[in-house]
């Protein structure tokens, strides 16, 4: 591969709210006139993206009246080819969620809420989509004294059985992910992490319709580490979807390109979802920056596309060195794949054992080698 140029095989997509983000922000107006949905259909399909997902307000950027919004919409779609892997619904900008949606203290605006994401949710049907992502900016305080968590974790329960059984009922093909993000904008939002997220889950009634949609930013605004993050998702088969982005530590939303924050550990993730059974989209949720002109938003979003392909074949080419093999072996990362107890074995056996404890402490585990050599290959050295 020479010139990275994207296909749609590579999944890769975008939505609408990145590359149409007008780029204004708490301390200034926008630099840039909206973006038609139209426009950013056609231009990704250029790219080479796969497909395009949506808020249903996304749809209203430069068409205010809906069922006309849709139907150009669909017209596009169906020009280009590109698809509608998945979609969600905007709790969060309109000054009724400001107190959140499906948790609001509000009884109103909650049963407005279902609502809306309800209308949404059979469009999405309607497109094919096949995940529904719910994320909860609104969903929660700036002050403990503010909010009852615990019962608005009931009512964030409550919500989300409600929709389940209504996509049940319906027949649709969709089930949900749900994105967590620590704060911003409100002080703390409801399901921080992707622990936060994977045990609010296990208390749903449909948990199997349930998984997680990880944003690297989110997660590391937090201080975690997202490659071990989307382990743990992958482990218990709930990674649904992915959103790509980048993001310097743990400070505001940044939301840069893929690959401009972390770089060492966009390479790990991008050797983890090549190689840990991950087969859905690569979605992109970033902005472009807000000293870009019009022009440069296309830059940036064949910049994500490009700078995943690059990593993926570098993190090809850090899996087929033999030296890699051979400091893996030292350093046994491969033995953690074996069961402790072998097949047959009970824990008695593990009495057994003879150890040398003086002997097992003084080995070394040769890590600092296998770091320097994944680096070497980011670097291109190797």
């Amino acid at each position: 591969m020479s010139d990275y140029a994207p296909q749609p095989a590579d999944k890769f997509t975008f939505g609408l709210w990145t590359v149409g983000w007008p780029a204004n922000d708490p301390f200034g107006v926008a630099t840039r006139a909206p973006l038609d949905p139209v426009e950013s259909v056609h231009r990704l399909a250029e790219l080479g993206a796969y497909g395009v997902t949506f808020h249903d307000d996304d749809l209203l950027a430069t068409e205010p009246d809906r069922d006309r919004a849709i139907e150009r919409f669909r017209k596009a779609l169906a020009e280009t080819g590109l698809k509608v892997p998945m979609a969600t619904t905007n709790l969060f900008t309109h000054p009724v969620f400001k107190d959140g949606g499906l948790t609001s203290n509000d009884r109103d605006v909650r049963r407005y809420a279902l609502r809306k994401v309800r209308r949404n949710i059979d469009l999405a049907a309607e497109l094919g989509a096949e995940t529904y992502v719910v994320w909860g900016g609104r969903e929660g305080a700036e002050s403990d004294a503010a909010k009852d968590v615990r019962a608005a974790l009931a009512r964030y329960k409550e919500g989300l059985d409600l929709l389940a059984d209504y996509v049940v009922e319906k027949g649709y093909s969709l089930r949900f992910a749900l994105e967590p993000k620590p704060n911003e904008p409100r002080g703390d939002i409801l399901l921080p992490t992707i622990g936060h997220a994977l045990g609010f889950i296990s208390q749903l009634a449909r948990p199997e319709m349930f998984g997680l949609n990880p944003e690297v930013g989110h997660e590391q605004m937090a201080g975690l580490n997202f490659v071990h993050g989307i382990s743990q998702a992958l482990w218990q088969g709930k990674l649904f979807h992915i959103d790509l982005n980048g993001q310097h530590g743990p400070k505001y939303d940044q939301d840069l390109i893929f690959g401009h924050g972390d770089l060492k550990s966009a390479f790990f993730l991008v050797d983890l979802l090549e190689n840990g059974g991950y087969d859905g989209p690569r979605h992109f949720d970033y902005k472009p920056l807000r000293t870009e002109d019009s022009a440069d938003v296309w830059v940036s979003a064949a910049a994500n596309m490009r700078t995943y392909l690059i990593l993926k074949e570098k993190a090809r080419k850090y899996r087929e060195d033999p030296e890699v093999a051979e400091a893996l072996a030292a350093s046994r990362v491969p033995d953690l794949s074996t069961p402790t107890l072998a097949p047959g074995e009970t824990f008695d056996d593990v009495l057994n054992d003879e150890f040398d404890l003086d002997a097992a402490a003084e080995r070394g585990y040769h890590f600092t080698r296998l770091n320097q050599l994944a680096l070497e290959h980011l670097l291109g050295v190797r």
